[in-house]
């Protein structure tokens, strides 16, 4: 599936296609028995929805080749939704009374004999095991026999412009392998992914902002430029720091020593050990400590052309650096995806959680989720829920489109940001002032004009919308307990009366033009590759910051894991411990001014002037209280300390 991963850098929305179909529900997919296959288990979500009859273009050839992953339901599915809910509950008795990950092997994993009776299943249809792992059984064979095995015809449907393989029913499995088999991905072959060579390919062509600047918000006024909302605006930030942003969001003293920090994303940058020691140096942060950075990354990289693996490279620059300057002292560990597909996603965040590599994981990718299935939304959220009964707390960006109507002319949420067992973070434009000082937030929402031929007004002020933090009403997700008595009825029940999940759940500075500074090694026009730096956003931006903020917040708590965060994020809801953002926190409309390189890197190609309106997130609001921009707010002063431990 794939996952969308919009890099936004210094303003400039670059939405890159990530690979990724995620997690959304509650308890995994429920095997039912099907009356009308005799002998079968039925695994619901199998047939996907865009397979219609209308859209039927016959059966698919016997011969054709079929790669799949039949995802094992373990001992107990339910048992371990139940436990990952009781160990993250403050209110239960079980609360943080967490398994080693041998232990949650040990009590919820497959059996010996399940697995045993999986294999012999699919190679008695015919089907080749390729690969064994505590999560699935990876089959190799021919349509004939994945028919066989499942218990449903393959045909070829038109899905937009293509057409792809899908299950013509649903597809089931023995009746004596009931509880044993969780759902089976594959059959469909629909790219499941992210957005050269199987050999990683350079850095990207280097971008780089204009200015005038601000070092701080308005500390440089745009005088000489047309007025907006009645007043002269600044102009807009050179990109906040790692002290700027502890200062906003009260890290004090904390520096999140002896908490471990996960980050995931597709492949690796070959420089990010230079650029994060250049960046850390040259900003005051700490010095990285030797074996305080680790990559764990695959043997092999595939599908580099068509993820466009260049384009991640500055997205863990991004992570790394936004981490380590708010958490310095925090270990982090880099686990890469051999693509931007589902499967080598999830398989990067079943390694954190086979090995528990870390407490806290910071995930800035994701797909819309009308893209979603629901047999990798049940694939991933059993690897979240492992996750929670060992102590492993996910955070996901929410998305850069708002409302996704402007990209996709359907208003939807990002997933896996959509799902009952991550922290969904959202995004603001954050003001901070002279000396570090917290001056506002608005949620992060862009409408852009630009100047005029003759300089003395905005052409159609306030401009268009172009990019803002995702959030919304789930179609797919039950409604979590813990957003129930915190989100607005009105909020829940938009798709359903029964109530719905509803994203984010907290968010941190993520507009562009209040954005942060990063450095990276860039390719230039004459070839050379070069440290450089420059200004970016996005909501990639804010899960790496509140994955750093929760690092100092366990490191209060004492150093003990705070795990899957939401239950307790909601339990603070409505005290000074947030910020509560709105979109007109100074009483009226915000904006900012921007000067950019028409070509992205110098002045040979001209300059664009633009004004930058805040807080305007397409149909989204940032209203008093729980809001789908920004959650239940931003940490404020207080937030990191009321974990500590008394």
């Amino acid at each position: 599936m794939r996952s969308n991963r919009a890099k936004v850098r210094a303003g400039v929305s670059m939405a890159a296609t990530l690979p990724m179909l995620a997690g959304a529900l509650a308890l995994g997919i429920p095997a039912a028995h099907a009356a009308d296959n005799p002998g079968r288990n039925t695994l619901a979500g199998t047939k996907p929805a865009w397979a219609t009859a209308k859209a039927d273009k016959g059966a698919t050839s016997n011969g054709a080749q079929v790669a799949a992953r039949v995802y094992l339901a373990g001992r107990n599915a339910a048992g371990l939704a139940a436990y990952a809910k009781a160990v993250s509950d403050p209110s239960s008795a079980s609360y943080g009374r967490y398994l080693s990950a041998k232990q949650a092997q040990a009590r919820f994993g497959a059996t010996k004999a399940q697995v045993a009776a999986v294999k012999s299943w699919l190679k008695s249809a015919g089907l080749k095991v390729t690969a064994v792992t505590p999560h699935y059984i990876a089959v190799s064979g021919d349509v004939a026999a994945a028919e066989k095995a499942f218990g449903t015809q393959l045909h070829n449907y038109a899905k937009g412009s293509k057409t792809y393989r899908a299950p013509a029913q649903t597809a089931s499995v023995p009746q004596s392998l009931k509880g044993a088999v969780l759902t089976v991905t594959g059959l469909d072959n629909a790219p499941h992914k992210a957005s050269h060579k199987d050999q990683l390919p350079p850095p990207d062509a280097v971008f780089q902002n204009s200015g005038p600047f601000s070092s701080y918000y308005g500390s440089n006024i745009a005088t000489t430029l047309p007025s907006a909302y009645g007043k002269k605006i600044p102009y807009a930030v050179k990109g906040y720091t790692g002290k700027q942003l502890r200062a906003a969001y009260g890290a004090g003293k904390y520096t999140g020593k002896g908490v471990r920090i996960a980050i995931t994303d597709a492949y690796a940058s070959p420089t990010i050990a230079y650029d994060a020691a250049t960046y850390a140096k040259k900003h005051g942060d700490a010095a990285w400590t030797t074996g305080q950075l680790r990559q764990v990354l695959p043997k092999n990289y595939t599908k580099t052309e068509e993820c466009g693996a260049a384009g991640w490279y500055g997205e863990e620059t991004l992570d790394v650096e936004a981490v380590h300057a708010v958490a310095p002292a925090a270990n982090v560990t880099y686990v890469g995806a051999a693509s931007c597909y589902d499967d080598d996603l999830l398989d990067s965040l079943s390694k954190i959680v086979d090995s528990h590599l870390a407490d806290i994981v910071s995930n800035s990718w994701g797909d819309i989720e009308a893209n979603q299935t629901p047999d990798l939304a049940a694939a991933y959220d059993q690897v979240f829920q492992f996750g929670a009964v060992e102590g492993i707390g996910f955070y996901f960006s929410s998305g850069d489109n708002g409302d996704e109507v402007a990209s996709t002319g359907t208003k939807q949420v990002d997933t896996p940001a959509n799902s009952a067992w991550v922290t969904a973070v959202g995004g603001t434009s954050l003001a901070v002032g002279k000396g570090d000082s917290y001056l506002w937030e608005t949620g992060w929402g862009t409408e852009k004009a630009v100047l005029s031929d003759d300089g003395k007004s905005w052409k159609d002020f306030p401009g268009a919308f172009t990019s803002g933090a995702g959030g919304g009403t789930s179609r797919t997700v039950p409604q979590p307990y813990y957003q129930k008595g915190v989100v607005p009825k009105a909020l829940a029940t938009a798709n359903n009366a029964a109530g719905n999940r509803v994203v984010p759940d907290i968010a941190a500075i993520a507009d562009p033009n209040t954005g942060f500074k990063v450095g990276q090694t860039q390719t230039f026009p004459d070839g050379t590759e070069q440290y450089s730096e420059y200004r970016i956003g996005g909501t990639s931006l804010a899960a790496p910051v509140i994955a750093a903020v929760q690092a100092l917040a366990q490191e209060a708590h004492g150093g003990r894991a705070i795990g899957f965060a939401n239950p307790t994020i909601y339990a603070k809801y409505g005290s000074k411990l947030y910020h509560d953002v709105t979109d007109t926190p100074t009483g009226s409309d915000l904006a900012v001014a921007r000067v950019d390189f028409v070509n992205g890197y110098d002045a040979t190609g001209g300059l664009s002037v633009s004004v930058r309106s805040l807080g305007k997130d397409s149909s989204l609001k940032a209203v008093k209280g729980y809001d789908d921009v920004t959650g239940v707010g931003s940490p404020a002063n207080g937030y990191v300390d009321s974990y500590r431990r008394h």
